[in-house]
């Protein structure tokens, strides 16, 4: 395995509430949410650097959100 890097990361109040909300509602641990998160950051990262939108569907024919201003 990869030698790991250690972060000491501030948040603000509310964003240390939804990390908490999203850390008991998954059954996962904080350090699995943040990994999770800058996944999904990178997803729209290389798509964005493609071209391409990022979006919510609740219907493959259909768009519901797009997501705008994240990077």
């Amino acid at each position: 395995m990869a030698d790991k890097v250690r972060l000491n990361l501030q948040l603000s109040q509310e964003l240390n509430k939804t990390l908490d909300e999203i850390t008991e509602s998954t059954g996962g641990n904080r350090t699995d949410v943040i990994r999770q998160a800058l996944a999904l950051m990178k997803v729209a990262y290389d798509a964005k650097r493609k071209g391409k939108h990022l979006g919510l569907v609740s219907d493959a024919d259909k768009l519901d959100m797009e997501i705008v201003g994240l990077l």
